[in-house]
């Protein structure tokens, strides 16, 4: 018979070591994502101040907090889903680590603490993109993924607000086409990163009666739609130098260079000789490519502001 452990509570943390609590904490939030998250609406902010300074901090903390009290939530609402699946049924909730209460009181107060320095700190629409990041996220996409097999379309939205985030809160225009176009850039690179994943995890949703597109096509045709958003992901990649201009020539050479690389791993996944393990290689490949454009391009804002 199978025995769930004790729920860590936080009017008893003597219950488990601080390891254990922050270990709990860190998988409610989805540090990996938040982090990931956190660094583009540091690297928008960059690119529109041209420099590091006091308000990146409060900014990207901000956004941090947002990003983890989303996570949580997320985690609130899908709790008996994630019960249901392999990949999730270990996470906080669904393994009782955490009572679904507490876990609401943590999101809850990490989306008031980010929302609070935002307005404070930052102004109105740095809190409303906020916001409406969250909104869109928690309110529109999680119900939706139990709904159709494509929410992932528009929940790709979310990926494109932190570096605009980040820019007004650096000083820039909302209206710039600068940030839109990283924004777009980001948003066509979060349906691939989330079906890349979904087709690692196709038995799980199947098993958890979530609407999911191996149920519409075969992996054959997943895939080709796969490599499409993939191929769209490098063509956006190299648009990038129409919108927005890079100065350093040692930055247009690794952008350019990390883009070919990116496609070429693309095509690599496009092979029908492909193995299913190289799918966790392409997901990780693909965020990896996302992180070098958004650091190169603040690496030369800020090495070109300085000279």
């Amino acid at each position: 018979m199978k025995t769930t452990p004790a729920p860590i509570r936080m009017a008893s943390p003597q219950a488990s070591s601080l390891r254990e609590w922050f270990t709990v904490l860190s998988d409610l939030a989805k540090i990996k994502i938040s982090l990931l998250v956190t660094f583009s609406a540091a690297a928008g902010y960059v690119m529109s101040a041209g420099q590091m300074k006091i308000g990146t901090l409060v900014a990207t903390a901000a956004v941090f907090f947002l990003s983890c009290g989303s996570c949580a939530l997320n985690q609130y609402q899908e709790r008996e889903i994630d019960d249901l699946m392999e990949r999730t049924k270990t996470r906080p909730l669904p393994s009782r680590k955490l009572e679904p209460a507490m876990g609401l009181w943590i999101a809850s107060s990490l989306i008031f603490s980010g929302s609070a320095i935002l307005f404070y700190a930052r102004g109105l629409v740095p809190l409303g993109l906020g916001l409406f990041a969250v909104l869109w996220y928690n309110g529109l996409y999680t119900p939706l993924k139990q709904k159709t097999a494509f929410a992932a379309i528009p929940g790709a939205l979310v990926g494109a607000i932190p570096p605009i985030l980040g820019w007004v809160s650096g000083g820039g225009d909302i209206l710039d086409p600068r940030i839109w176009g990283i924004g777009l850039f980001l948003f066509i690179w979060q349906v691939p990163h989330f079906w890349l994943l979904l087709l690692d995890s196709s038995r799980d949703y199947e098993k958890a009666g979530l609407p999911s597109i191996t149920k519409i096509f075969s992996t054959a045709q997943i895939k080709r739609i796969i490599f499409v958003w993939l191929l769209s992901t490098g063509v956006s990649g190299f648009s990038i130098f129409s919108f927005y201009p890079v100065h350093l020539r040692v930055v247009h050479f690794f952008l350019l260079l990390s883009t070919f690389w990116h496609i070429w791993n693309s095509f690599r996944f496009f092979r029908p000789s492909s193995p299913e393990a190289d799918l966790k290689a392409v997901f990780t490949k693909l965020n990896i490519y996302a992180v070098l454009v958004l650091f190169l391009l603040s690496s030369d804002r800020l090495l070109s502001s300085s000279g």
